[in-house]
């Protein structure tokens, strides 16, 4: 990176930006989700709380999933409660396409308040993410408790526990009466290559993690959603003092619930017959409630 890029205002809404910092290990991701957000949101009436903890959640996986270099390469996140106000949250980003929902109680999640902590809202809850690898390379899970004030705190855990990356995460949700935006930056330390090798050594108090965490740690809310400041511009502010930076714009991200009434005929057809035959009205059709889109498939099966 040789220039300020703060001039050009192209702020890549929707889009993801990957960058890295070759002389520091590092590599790291932006993304800003806007109309893509109110489109996922718009499924359901959420109340306020809900609808900031998915919209965390929506940009938390993109993140995640932006690692991913195989096309059709999936990951998966899940989070869900003992004795919460909320049952399930899930998200899933694949390709670029982006899909998520809350199952809540809501009568627990009025007698919460207007800001409830994460564990008001999960109790002692788990997150689980899961990596599914496209081309037949596999699928691994992490689980960790949702512990701390943030989706994203467990998710470095999840990192730093489960793949010993130490992880950077920043994100931040501004709902008005125009809809929601929100955004979030993802830095990791990979010493020993991004891939083949197994990191059995990862320090926090790495002096490479140190500084580059230190720099990323300052990024603030407001520049994350400033949507006058491109995200090129936003790597510039914290690095544009590294030795050199490289910058990639990453993939389009589109609402992608795959809902069909083919895909939920192939689900079905591996139930046995006795099950089906349970689930048909009288009509002989199995209606079928999407819970990511809100909608409902009639389907002859």
């Amino acid at each position: 990176m040789t220039e300020n890029p703060h001039s050009d205002t192209e702020t890549y809404s929707g889009h993801t930006l990957s960058f890295t910092i070759p002389s520091r290990d590092t590599r790291g991701r932006i993304v800003r989700l806007d109309s893509t957000l109110d489109e996922i949101l718009s499924a359901h009436d959420y109340p306020a709380p809900i609808t900031h903890l998915l919209a965390e959640a929506l940009v938390l996986t993109t993140l995640m999933g932006s690692l991913l270099k195989d096309d059709g390469s999936q990951v998966t996140m899940q989070a869900q409660t003992e004795a919460g106000a909320i049952n399930l949250l899930a998200c899933d980003y694949r390709s670029g396409e982006l899909r998520g929902y809350v199952d809540f109680d809501n009568d627990r999640l009025v007698e919460l308040g207007a800001n409830p902590s994460l564990f008001a809202l999960f109790g002692k809850g788990y997150l689980a993410i899961t990596f599914d690898i496209a081309k037949g390379k596999g699928r691994y899970q992490g689980i960790v408790p949702l512990e701390g004030e943030t989706l994203a705190e467990a998710c470095e855990t999840y990192f730093f526990q489960s793949e010993q990356v130490p992880t950077l995460i920043r994100t931040a949700v501004r709902s008005s009466s125009e809809g929601c935006l929100a955004a979030g930056m993802l830095i990791q330390h990979l010493p020993d290559g991004e891939e083949g090798r197994e990191r059995l050594h990862a320090r926090l108090d790495h002096p490479e993690w140190e500084h580059v965490s230190m720099l990323g740690g300052s990024i603030k809310h407001e520049e994350l959603l400033d949507s006058d400041l491109s995200m090129e511009a936003i790597v510039w502010r914290l690095f544009h003092e590294e030795e050199e930076v490289r910058i990639a714009a990453g993939t389009e991200i589109s609402r992608g619930c795959r809902c069909s009434i083919e895909h939920y005929q192939t689900v079905l057809a591996k139930f046995p017959e006795a099950d089906r035959a349970e689930m048909r009205d009288e009509n002989g059709i199995i209606m079928v409630d999407c819970a990511f889109c809100s909608r409902k498939f009639p389907v002859e099966a």
